[in-house]
């Protein structure tokens, strides 16, 4: 049976292979009488799939031996504590505002630490970037905080501020929880990304969070120990018992990603062409279609998470129904925004989204 193309926004769709595989190992690992999910932590079976998993991941995101990647739990929201807590020493942060997830992040951070905001833009509606040359940095700041990618509200920093060049010597902390594992990261400008797993990396549950090691060791002392970098760093992930089974199926994808292949390109330079690819069909159809909009500027408009709208709104659930029809699921947009979002992981495959571009010429033929 061919499986409808599921554009949520997360958790999100996973590749079929990496569901195949998990299905075939569910009841007996690799010959050890044992699912994944049925193992200790701390027994070798399991310790192997940890340890791949790792070296993977930093094959993938080409990550510096002087960063420690840790896998944790509570997602990108608790980690707008976690963070402060480890990072901020009390003292000032930056923030800068680009769409709902990153006002989360300044907003839970104000109960830790002081909090600047450097930039915002939220008088455009969250639909395009302050210019980083009008940020306005605290000297004394811990980090500077951003989103690289706002779900909600589709805008993407595709190049990474260079704090240095204006002026500031905190380290960057990226909140990359929607495009991780899309495409590089510049690790010479960033002391922190972090992310849930359930975008592009796997199920809820499991959260992603690499770190330069000179950043640890500074947690304040109300933090919990199960949450303080340097401790979890120090017990390799596993001062308290990890979400293993998310933490293989990541392994998994990670192991997929490796395999994907784009012309001559191989792992992640393949993915990230494929999504500027799948993201140019999306978005040149909106653009002259007349019949939609997208209202993020050119520029900054997300490869992974894209907001429409129709131009008559009344015709909203006939077009939801009549998608759900063609095997095309979860396009509504978020309840704070309305219209619609597609949302285009490393998952979604070229003929997914031609799917909704063919539907979505037929609906508008027949509304237009």
């Amino acid at each position: 049976m061919t499986r409808p193309f599921n554009f949520s926004a997360g958790p999100a769709a996973l590749p079929e292979e990496v569901l195949q595989q998990a299905a075939s190992e569910m009841l007996d690992w690799h010959g050890s009488g044992m699912s994944v999910m049925e193992m200790s932590h701390r027994g070798k079976e399991f310790i192997s799939i940890a340890q791949q998993a790792e070296t993977d991941l930093r094959d993938i995101l080409g990550i510096p031996a002087n960063y420690k990647v840790l896998f944790m739990q509570g997602g990108a929201i608790a980690e707008n504590a976690i963070l402060p807590m480890n990072l901020a020493r009390g003292g000032q942060t930056d923030y800068v505002i680009t769409g709902s997830w990153s006002q989360k992040s300044a907003k839970e951070a104000r109960k830790y630490c002081g909090v600047n905001i450097a930039a915002s833009n939220e008088a455009d509606q969250h639909t395009r970037l302050p210019a980083y040359g009008t940020w306005q940095l605290s000297d004394d700041a811990a980090y500077v905080h951003v989103c690289s990618n706002e779900t909600i509200h589709g805008v993407e920093m595709h190049e990474l501020p260079d704090l240095a060049a204006l002026g500031s010597k905190a380290p960057l902390v990226i909140d990359c929880s929607s495009h991780i594992a899309s495409r590089p990261i510049d690790w010479s400008r960033v002391g922190v990304a972090y992310g849930g797993a359930q975008k592009n990396i796997g199920p809820s549950g499991l959260t992603l969070v690499i770190v330069r090691e000179d950043l640890l060791g500074h947690a304040l002392p109300i933090t919990p120990s199960g949450f303080d970098y340097q401790i979890v760093s120090n017990n390799d992930s596993m001062y308290n018992t990890p979400p293993t089974y998310a933490w293989y199926i990541a392994g998994l994808v990670f192991q997929w990603i490796q395999r994907q292949q784009e012309g001559e390109l191989r792992g992640l330079a393949a993915i990230e062409a494929r999504a500027k690819t799948k993201a140019a069909l999306l978005y040149d159809y909106i653009d002259a279609s007349g019949f939609y909009v997208n209202k993020v500027a050119a520029d900054c408009r997300s490869r992974m998470n894209i907001p429409f709208f129709l131009h008559n709104e009344a015709l909203n659930d006939a077009f939801l129904t009549g998608a759900k029809e063609a095997c095309l699921l979860q396009l509504k947009g978020h309840k704070s925004v309305g219209g619609m979002r597609a949302s285009i992981y490393n998952a979604m495959p070229l003929a997914g989204v031609q799917a909704l571009v063919d539907y979505m010429k037929h609906f508008a033929a027949r509304h237009g």
